[in-house]
């Protein structure tokens, strides 16, 4: 707001040295600054906005660019940056979008927030590996080779028995993977959408 007003007073105004009383030059100016504004503000609401739909799509789609983001990088995000972007995007999802995409973007949140607790566990109970193939899976779009690879990883925690040291990790471990077990299932068509797989 203040550039645009500093934008308009310098051309107005003509701050100089020399003082120059021109009334005409200075309406002539006025009256371009004002049409030019109101020329700028009027072509806004000639362009029409984007449909209900489109936005709603464009939402998803950023959110699984993002998702897919997260599960190939290096653990840079942690989950109340994760969390902050996905509750304001679906804050703008807009009032007509259908609940199938609201539950998409829900289970999209889900999902990269448990990847944020999962990969710095994994190491911990000697799973890195097997988490990075199946998170390769869900970067690549190919839910069911993650599916698969999620449901061996928590047959290999569950295999751990109750005499495990970390019976407790590995519990929390295993209702997280199932979480995002759960969701890739759910959703499979939304979590396909322009993958390779």
């Amino acid at each position: 707001m203040f550039a645009a007003m500093a934008g308009n007073f310098v051309p107005l105004l003509a701050p100089a040295n020399q003082m120059n009383y021109d009334t005409v030059q200075f309406y002539n100016a006025a009256a371009a600054i004002v049409a030019g504004c109101g020329a700028a503000a009027l072509s806004f609401r000639l362009l029409p906005p984007l449909s209900p739909a489109l936005r709603s799509e464009r939402l998803l789609a950023l959110t699984l660019r993002d998702l897919r983001r997260l599960a190939t990088a290096p653990l840079r995000r942690r989950r109340p940056d994760w969390e902050g972007r996905i509750y304001s995007r679906l804050a703008a999802l807009p009032d007509q979008a259908e609940p199938l995409k609201r539950a998409q973007l829900l289970s999209a949140l889900s999902v990269g927030s448990e990847i944020i607790h999962l990969r710095p566990t994994a190491p911990q109970l000697g799973l890195a590996a097997e988490l990075a193939s199946a998170l390769e899976a869900i970067a690549q779009g190919n839910s069911a080779a993650a599916t698969e690879r999620m449901t061996a990883l928590d047959r290999r925690l569950a295999s751990r028995g109750d005499a495990d040291p970390h019976t407790s990790l590995v519990l929390r471990e295993r209702g997280r993977i199932l979480a995002v077990t759960d969701s890739l299932v759910q959703h499979r068509a939304y979590f396909d959408t322009g993958g390779s797989g």
